[in-house]
């Protein structure tokens, strides 16, 4: 599964070959599969035996209500790592060939932002997506200083203010060549702007047809009840995985109360949890930012994998990976939720589609979440730079 890691050399087992290997063993030793192959039945004999394998989303979930509600398909798509902050890139031929397979494959959410480049990867969705904008939905965000929508020369700073966030929308609709955005999220808290300021600024968007819904990524639940007051929230995104379970204490219980989808961001902790990364992992080439990430230290994945051995512990026994397992446990938290791991390879995206065929009972869901629960994490999320610029 994947939030693409890209060095799979490291232990390449754990990964395109893990569904092979168990299929074996569990031929071999009794134990029935509980992946299956999704579209199969749907296909005609004529079909090719490589097209029966193709998994397909058939299930849906919707985010937000009434007016702002959103139906997706259960499994979205994160774009950023295909041409930012996930070391080298592949082609970007391939990348568009990517997001194809994915929208082929059921995907209908697809989530990207300004500041990813910056700009370069809305250019990216827009090459490769646009000709589908009446079949999925395109997110991105705004939230940073990119006055006169020029690349600063030193870190963009944030910036709310509605005059920028207008500038942000005609921009991105170009760049995305899109209509409108179907989902439009604050990307960091701006202290300097007033919530009510910026939710208003994208209500009167709503208002003139440039953006469908509003969203909010990293905050408070307080700011999310001044915001929904305003206009209603279509989803809050956040960081959430097995590794970081802040959301649980207030804004998932905020999002059931007010009726706002819940869209966790790198739901395998940006790799880790698929069992990929080691402490010899190299993270310095291209423009990997997981080699300032205190939690991505030798020394903290070195003691964090305890947490991927429960996870493939968990997994053995029921014919899945770990990365399954983790994306599993977030899908079944609750039916707002909707994750968006992303990939740059075809069989992760695939593997990733796959964890909707099978379920598990609460209790076995339990006993992995109490297992995780029991080690102690090492290192932090953020550094504090970047730390002091979310509200869990």
């Amino acid at each position: 599964m994947i939030e693409d890691q890209n060095n799979e050399n490291s232990n390449p087992s754990n990964r395109r070959n893990f569904l092979k290997n168990v299929a074996l063993f569990g031929a071999a030793a009794g134990i029935p599969t509980v992946l299956v192959q999704s579209c199969t039945e749907k296909k005609t004999t004529s079909v090719s035996e490589s097209e029966k394998d193709i998994p397909l989303i058939l299930q849906s979930r919707t985010l937000g209500r009434g007016s702002a509600a959103m139906e997706v398909s259960a499994l979205g798509f994160g774009v950023m790592g295909m041409n930012y902050h996930r070391g080298p890139f592949p082609d970007k031929k391939a990348m568009i060939k990517l997001a194809h397979q994915a929208v082929e494959r059921g995907v209908t959410l697809f989530d990207t932002a300004e500041t990813y480049g910056p700009f370069i990867n809305e250019e990216l969705v827009g090459e490769a997506l646009s000709q589908f904008k009446n079949k999925i939905a395109i997110t991105t965000k705004f939230g940073f200083n990119y006055a006169g929508n020029k690349i600063n020369e030193t870190p963009a700073g944030v910036n709310s203010r509605p005059e920028r966030i207008r500038e942000m929308v005609e921009a991105s609709l170009k760049r995305l060549n899109i209509d409108t955005i179907e989902l439009l999220y604050q990307h960091r808290l701006d202290p300097n702007v007033p919530i009510e300021d910026v939710a208003g600024t994208v209500k009167d968007l709503i208002a003139e047809g440039k953006v469908k819904r509003f969203g909010l990524c990293e905050v408070s639940a307080e700011t999310i009840r001044k915001a929904h007051a305003v206009q209603p929230v279509t989803a809050i995104q956040s960081e959430y995985h097995l590794m970081w379970r802040e959301p649980e204490k207030e804004i998932l219980p905020v999002c059931e109360e007010l009726g706002i989808g819940f869209v966790p961001y790198s739901p395998i902790n940006r790799g880790f949890l698929t069992g990929s990364i080691n402490e010899y992992t190299d993270f310095t080439l291209g423009s990997d930012n997981r080699k300032i990430l205190p939690r991505f230290q030798p020394e903290a994945i070195r003691a964090n994998l305890k947490i991927v051995e429960e996870l493939n512990k968990f997994g053995r026994t029921r014919g899945i990976t770990a990365a399954q397992a983790a994306l599993g446990w977030l899908l079944q938290k609750a039916t707002y939720i909707v994750p968006i791991p992303g990939t740059t390879k075809l069989s992760h995206l695939e593997e990733n589609l796959r964890t909707l065929d099978f379920t598990f009972s609460a209790q076995e869901w339990s006993e992995l979440e109490a297992a995780v629960a029991n080690i102690t994490i090492i290192g932090d999320r953020y550094p504090a730079s970047e730390q002091k610029q979310v509200q869990n």
